[in-house]
């Protein structure tokens, strides 16, 4: 049996990265976090902790947290095409298989499982969802409006459709998903690792 790495690489877990990419302005947690997904590969636990505002206590607070993992082998950040990635990327975080990826003003940049017309209905839904929320704590609504679930059954056992927003370098994404969302998935890292890769926002050809 091989001795454990004593400088593994660090990388985000599903809850980590939706902590990190939770906000247009990440706090100083979240951007530390963030930096676990460099345009390149993975980093080193030194190269991490030497990183200003990193630290053990950080790191212990992460690792028990559940928002960071250590890996014994380096991981390369996604490098496709987002266009043909995206569909991949996102079907796996659906257990029926039906998703889609919209901007924050609700246009519609990848679709599985869904037709054209129901992805875009979708994707104007979500934006609508979050100006909603924004009316709402204007009025001293104290929720997030991050994620909201719409079930079909009175049992509300399993949600219809689920709505979430995430932030990559200052732009808003809504990830919609049809039946039983499977975010604790290691496809939703790479899912915002490949976005961030990309480093601009994209529009659809």
């Amino acid at each position: 049996m091989n001795p454990p790495n004593p400088d593994p690489y660090l990388m985000l877990t599903p809850a980590g990265a939706l902590l990190a990419f939770a906000d247009r302005a990440p706090d100083e947690t979240a951007a530390l976090l963030q930096s676990l997904m460099p345009r390149g590969v993975s980093l080193r636990r030194s190269e991490w902790l030497a990183r200003p505002g990193a630290g053990v206590l950080l790191l212990e607070r992460a690792l028990n947290e559940g928002w960071v993992h250590e890996v014994e082998r380096e991981l390369h950040a996604p490098d496709v095409r987002l266009d043909n990635y995206l569909p991949h990327a996102i079907a796996g975080l659906s257990g029926a298989r039906m998703a889609a990826l919209a901007s924050d003003d609700g246009f519609c940049l990848a679709r599985v499982g869904y037709s054209q017309d129901e992805a875009d209905t979708l994707c104007v839904a979500a934006a609508d969802f979050f100006d909603f929320v924004a009316r709402q704590k204007q009025r001293g609504f104290k929720g997030t409006g991050r994620a909201v679930s719409f079930h079909e059954g009175i049992d509300m056992l399993l949600p219809a459709t689920t709505f979430m927003l995430f932030w990559v370098d200052g732009v808003g994404y809504w990830l919609i998903v049809g039946g039983e969302p499977l975010l604790n998935n290691r496809a939703l890292v790479e899912l915002i690792w490949g976005i961030r890769v990309a480093g601009t926002k994209f529009s659809a050809t």
